[in-house]
């Protein structure tokens, strides 16, 4: 019996032909489905039935609450994380309080004047809240490197370098040792 018609027994014992359920639109690729086409999401905790050849044969499959996806970019480090939150915090703040500066002065608050020198002053701090990040960022890479590539420049002329200095080393080693036996070995004696 194939997908498209299904025997259901009713419970007087006779059997009707139920057609199986199509899908009307086009078939969605994030969504896992079961062998017989129907979706497979349920609740990840309960166990999942394998329709198989027999009732014996069904154990339960569990699927994870969430499949782990490698990040796409690294995570700051802990004190630039920590100078860009403060700067989000700041900015945010500095918004709110230019905001509400403005609707005091368009109601003709008492409370505008101060408002409006409070938020050019909380303007001056949230620029050094992003210049804080900025400066935060560079001296943490100073400090503990940056992860240079295998195609980088530097890389391949410090390789060169240390090449040429490894074989300038050898080569006076070996004229040292000619010179140390002061010609003994030699073939002929002239």
């Amino acid at each position: 019996m194939g997908t498209a018609e299904r025997q259901e027994t009713l419970p007087d014992g006779g059997a009707a032909r139920a057609t199986a359920r199509r899908q009307l639109e086009a078939p969605d690729h994030d969504i896992p489905t079961d062998r017989d086409g129907t979706a497979a999401y349920r609740n990840a905790a309960e166990p999942v039935e394998r329709r198989g050849r027999g009732a014996a044969q069904e154990q339960p499959e569990y699927r994870p609450l969430w499949i782990e996806e490698p990040a796409r970019r690294r995570r700051l480090p802990d004190p630039v994380r920590t100078s860009a939150v403060r700067a989000v915090l700041i900015i945010a703040l500095t918004l709110i309080q230019a905001m509400v500066a403005f609707l005091c002065t368009m109601a003709g608050s008492w409370l505008a004047f101060p408002m409006v020198i409070s938020s050019v002053v909380s303007t001056v701090v949230a620029t050094w809240g992003a210049l804080d990040v900025w400066v935060t960022r560079q001296v943490w890479n100073q400090r503990h490197g940056v992860v240079s590539t295998p195609s980088s420049t530097a890389r391949a002329l410090r390789r060169e370098r240390r090449k040429a200095r490894r074989q300038a080393r050898a080569a006076e080693r070996s004229q040292e040792r000619i010179r140390r036996q002061g010609g003994a070995g030699r073939l002929s004696h002239s």
